[in-house]
């Protein structure tokens, strides 16, 4: 169990709700501060996307990322913020508590896992690391030396390299001289600074006066947040640091992505630095925001809009959104089963009715080329004309005139090619096998089923071309049923009805090639 800590809040910085801070045990004992952020809603029983360690910079406190943290409660993520070392309300290593002290790197990850382990089990699993300036190539370092317990990072401004008031290696020699002339612990030539109303004119930090100034209130309701310039000390473990992080071979290990947003009028770390660290990282990214200066999350609306649309895109990859509770999945699941249920009856029955009579068979199921000779009579009416010669049941009785109107039939095609109806008598002889079993059914009206089931499907097609001239007159059929001997004077006629269907004889003549 964890001691209470306290928060301090303004009129401009108010702490978001469900957050509450605690001392935790560090290196060596010291006594740091931390503070866990829980999103409101899980009393509603949501559930949440991940963790989020925010880790500041340098003189940086939890209080001056209230807006931040309740943006990523928002989001979904609980959120663990903490007090490095040295600042904030967390442990002071100097007996001046605003000199900006340290004693190389290795406390500081020490801090950071006993920070990890003493709230591990309150972070939802997966975690993101957030980190800005210091604290972004603190964590980075972590990482790089073994903690694989994140599933990504995203780094504001990281320091990756210094930007010094001297060249490079004047800077290093100056600072192995204090370090080894035992003045670590001294202020470096820059001096104490960190008035307690530092005028935002000329400052390098955000071009956002709101924000920094809310920053600044911070520190004026409670003057133990402030934390003034660094010591030689601390300029050793950001060397030290920086130059560990230049190594590609270090970098390798970190084989989560890590997003590095830069800031492009930062005058404080590196960007060349922080650029050549996203080519060395596995899974590495680079991101520039144009104009800003060191404080990305401090700076402008639209400035920190980029950084926040590049967390959004890293925590849609490591952290994707949690589905819907399942309370909305019963409810579309029973309305599927009951619409087959109703569905399924409906066909079988209709099918069954359907198959009972005598016309759905021939028309669907024998033969659906007799669909197509239905489409080829133009009306119904035809099919009528036919049971007005059959009800002359007299010729039925007389087998030869049956078989002579079947002759007429074929002699009606044949008038303008002889040698087609030499032909046809040969098959006026198979027809006479079919015409015996029409004796008997023809008043069933099976007719014409069994011309329909006929050996050869253009037996069929005869007499719908037949019909087709037979329609127009009428009056030629009966002549042909009273004299059966008379084909002669029916051919005679039938010039008068050739000078009509002339345009239709190409019609009659496509039905000839399908007789042979």
């Amino acid at each position: 169990m964890l001691d209470p800590a306290p928060l301090i809040e303004t009129a401009d910085a108010k702490a978001p709700p469900g957050g509450e801070a605690s001392w935790f045990a560090g290196a060596g004992g010291a006594k740091l501060r931390a503070a866990l952020f829980t999103p409101p809603n899980l009393a509603k029983g949501s559930r949440v996307r991940g963790s989020i360690i925010l880790s500041g910079g340098r003189t940086e406190v939890i209080e001056k990322y209230y807006e931040f943290i309740g943006e990523c409660l928002d989001r979904g993520f609980v959120v663990l913020a903490h007090d490095w070392r040295g600042q904030g309300l967390s442990q002071r290593d100097l007996a001046d508590p605003l000199k900006g002290h340290a004693k190389g790197y290795k406390a500081y990850l020490d801090d950071f896992r006993a920070l990890l382990g003493a709230y591990a089990d309150r972070l939802p699993k997966p975690w993101v690391a957030v980190a800005h300036s210091m604290g972004g190539g603190l964590a980075l370092l972590a990482m790089a030396q073994g903690e694989t317990r994140f599933a990504g990072a995203i780094l504001s401004a990281p320091m990756l390299g210094l930007r010094t008031p001297f060249p490079m290696l004047v800077s290093k020699f100056l600072t192995g001289l204090n370090i080894a002339l035992g003045q670590g612990g001294r202020y470096t030539v820059a001096g104490p600074g960190a008035p307690f109303d530092a005028p935002f004119d000329g400052n390098a930090l955000t071009h956002d006066p709101v924000r920094y100034a809310r920053a600044w209130g911070l520190v004026a309701a409670e003057p133990k947040l402030a934390l003034g310039g660094p010591t030689w000390g601390w300029v050793d473990f950001s060397l030290r640091a920086t130059a560990y992080l230049a190594r590609p071979d270090a970098l390798r290990n970190v084989t989560v992505p890590v997003v590095i947003v830069s800031a492009e009028a930062d005058q404080l770390v590196d960007n060349a630095a922080q650029a050549a660290a996203a080519r060395h990282l596995p899974q590495g990214k680079f991101i520039n925001v144009p104009g800003a200066f060191h404080e990305i999350l401090m700076e402008t609306d639209p400035m920190r809009n980029i950084f926040l649309r590049a967390l959004d895109a890293l925590t849609g990859r490591v952290a994707p959104t949690p589905a819907e509770p399942p309370k909305s999945t019963p409810a579309p699941a029973p309305t599927p089963a009951p619409a087959p249920a109703a569905a399924a009856p409906t066909p079988k029955p209709a099918a069954s009715v359907g198959a009972k009579p005598v016309v759905v068979k021939p028309a669907g199921a024998k033969k659906p080329a007799t669909k197509k000779a239905a489409a080829k009579k133009p009306a119904a009416k035809k099919s009528a004309a036919k049971p007005a010669a059959v009800k002359a049941p007299a010729a039925a009785k007389a087998p030869a005139p049956a078989k002579a109107a079947a002759k007429p039939a074929a002699a009606k095609k044949a008038p303008a090619k002889k040698p087609v109806a030499k032909k046809a008598p040969a098959k006026a002889a198979a027809k006479p096998a079919v015409a015996k079993a029409p004796a008997v059914k023809k008043p069933a009206a099976k007719p014409v089923a069994k011309p329909a089931a006929a050996k050869k499907p253009a037996a069929a097609k005869k007499p719908a071309a037949a019909k087709k001239p037979a329609a127009k007159k009428p009056a030629v059929k009966p002549a042909a049923a009273k004299a059966p001997t008379t084909a002669k004077p029916a051919a005679a006629k039938k010039p008068a009805a050739a000078k009509k269907p002339a345009a239709r004889k190409p019609a009659a003549a496509k039905p000839a090639p399908n007789k042979a």
